[in-house]
């Protein structure tokens, strides 16, 4: 928790002014019980109305100091909660950009957005409360304990023998409640990721008729979550009546011992009429305090998740990023030496082994059976995960000598699923290059083939895009995609199977007009007819490379690449 609440220091004076009028708030209602036994003993008892009248009008004074100091304390509480909780949220959210896919894949997405608002909400809450009420609670217990000896000492001793007890309950259900709530969390995280793997494949499930299954998944996850929050709150809710029992056991206490010195002369009315005060004070903090053990529980449970996310994902990025040379990639020639990588905590590499060259603006085609190996090679190449073994090198640096904003900036890169973002088209596909002209983007979405389309659409280049593009085929997508990536004038073009939702006659006019761009372009199909138009392929089978050549030169020595080529055009041979 320490790590968490460290980012609460810009806002220290915030939380000084905070604290004052926490204190002084604090300091007026523990005066108050020795103001009120003045007016008993030496105004009412007495008789004496001008007593009655001045520490009456200073009670008065001093509550609305208390009142004003209130107010504006909750203010500054505000102020340094919601800013801790914004600066929390920036640090979690930079970390995640900036760390590499290995710690990233530690953390399911839901769980990664239950920590970045969840999460946070309750430190920014718990910070609000520690400056609000939090720390008042317990002041206003031990400044309550303290004056009651100061006004009597004998009756006093009646709290010296409640309050250990009730420490000692409050540690014990603070310990159990932290490790509870934790689990709340975890169960939170699990509905989250349910629901959102749902909503994301909502077609499939109507179309397959699962939403019964997946119904009785969501539902039995629902009442996890709620059992496990009901036996949290549960071991929460026995606090306030032990506390209650204890305190009101005190009272009655007092009122018999204070009957007893009264008759004696060992006390006065005002002294037990304080007394009893503080005691009310105390039980109405310790009622505060059973509602403190809860907040500060499930805060910990939060700040154990959130420092987890602050410590794994550490920037490695962002080292990358200072540490390269900042060399411009010119040409795009491509090699591997001797590559392999593994995913973590797999034990089987992904890649083994791998040695390609590819010279500067040639197209490539990379085929491969599924799991052989496509995608991983493809991440390797803009640093997405690092090899464990060889090396990869563009114009013959070693990318780990790059800066890493330099590589990803020369190259475009179109993934396997079309992701495009709530906007217009406009925006979509200048988000390649924000600072692009129409002129520009005309230019990519004519060598993409999807200028005319977009064209004849109401609005042009300005139609808003649906969640996920749900308002486009799945070729206009892959075609906004691909022009996203042309705009940037990239050395190196990856199309990981992006031309799949394309027609013959769409996808050759595109290689086509690919050849107006100067770049090194290496792609993923399983279309053979595409892959022949490429300069070289490469067969891969198990992360190996099996085989490369040309389609002619495969054709007559490749056993493997026959067995494609007869798979697909097995009519016309």
């Amino acid at each position: 928790m320490k790590h968490v609440f460290s980012y609460l220091k810009p806002y220290r004076i915030a939380v000084f002014i905070a604290l004052f009028l926490m204190l002084l708030e604090l300091t007026v209602e523990l005066a108050s019980p020795l103001i009120l036994a003045r007016i008993i003993d030496d105004g009412v008892v007495a008789g004496d109305l001008n007593v009655i009248l001045f520490w009456g009008a200073i009670l008065m004074g001093s509550s609305l100091v208390a009142f004003f100091a209130g107010v504006v304390n909750s203010f500054f509480a505000a102020h340094a909660g919601q800013s801790t909780g914004l600066d929390l949220r920036s640090s979690m959210y930079r970390r995640i950009q900036l760390s590499s896919f290995e710690k990233l894949e530690k953390f399911s997405t839901s769980s990664l957005i239950m920590r970045l608002t969840n999460d946070v909400t309750q430190i920014q809450n718990t910070v609000f409360m520690g400056l609000r009420i939090m720390m008042r609670a317990p002041l206003l217990i031990i400044g309550g304990i303290a004056l009651s000896f100061f006004v009597n000492v004998q009756l006093a001793l009646v709290f010296a023998v409640v309050i250990p007890l009730l420490v000692l309950t409050i540690t014990i259900l603070m310990r159990k409640g932290a490790v509870s709530f934790g689990w709340v969390q975890r169960k939170l995280d699990q509905v989250n990721h349910s629901m959102r793997e749902n909503l994301l494949a909502i077609k499939l499930i109507k179309a397959f008729v699962r939403r019964g299954h997946e119904a009785k998944q969501f539902v039995t996850k629902n009442e996890q979550l709620k059992d496990q929050t009901m036996r949290a709150l549960r071991l929460m809710e026995v606090t306030q009546p032990i506390l209650l029992l204890l305190m009101n056991a005190s009272i009655i206490a007092v009122l018999w011992f204070g009957s007893v010195q009264l008759g004696t002369g060992g006390a006065q009315v005002g002294e037990i009429v304080a007394i009893v005060n503080y005691a009310t004070r105390i039980t109405g903090a310790l009622t505060v305090l059973s509602m403190i053990i809860m907040v500060v529980s499930r805060a910990k449970a939060s700040a154990e998740r959130i420092e987890e996310v602050l410590t794994e994902c550490s920037g490695d990025e962002e080292q990358a990023i200072q540490k390269g040379e900042k060399s411009y990639v010119q040409k795009g020639d491509l090699t591997f030496e001797h590559v392999s990588f593994a995913y973590p905590e797999s034990n089987r590499n992904a890649i083994h082994d791998l040695s390609f060259h590819v010279s500067a603006y040639q197209t490539v085609a990379v085929i491969g059976a599924t799991g052989s190996g496509k995608s991983s090679l493809f991440q390797l190449i803009p640093r997405l995960y690092e090899p464990t073994d060889g090396r990869i090198s563009i114009d013959g640096t070693n990318i780990n000598e790059l800066d890493l904003r330099t590589l990803r900036n020369t190259i475009g890169y179109v993934s396997q699923q079309t992701m495009l973002f709530s906007g217009t088209i406009r925006e979509n596909i200048s988000w390649g290059k924000p600072d692009a002209t129409l002129e520009e983007i005309i230019q990519a979405t004519e060598a993409a083939q999807i200028h005319q389309t977009i064209s004849k659409l109401p609005d042009g280049y300005d139609t808003r895009i649906g969640q996920r593009g749900v308002n486009l085929s799945g070729g206009q997508k892959q075609r906004i995609a691909i022009a996203r990536a042309l705009l940037r004038k990239p050395a190196i073009l990856l199309l990981d199977d992006s031309t799949s939702a394309l027609d013959n006659k769409t996808e050759a006019a595109f290689f086509k007009a690919l050849k107006q761009y100067p770049c090194t372009t290496i792609l993923i199909t399983q279309k053979l007819s595409t892959a022949m138009a490429a300069d070289s392929i490469l067969l891969l089978e198990h992360g190996e490379l099996v085989d490369e050549g040309r389609h002619e030169q495969l054709l007559a020595t490749s056993s493997f690449y026959q067995e494609l080529y007869y798979s697909q055009y097995r009519k016309e041979a």
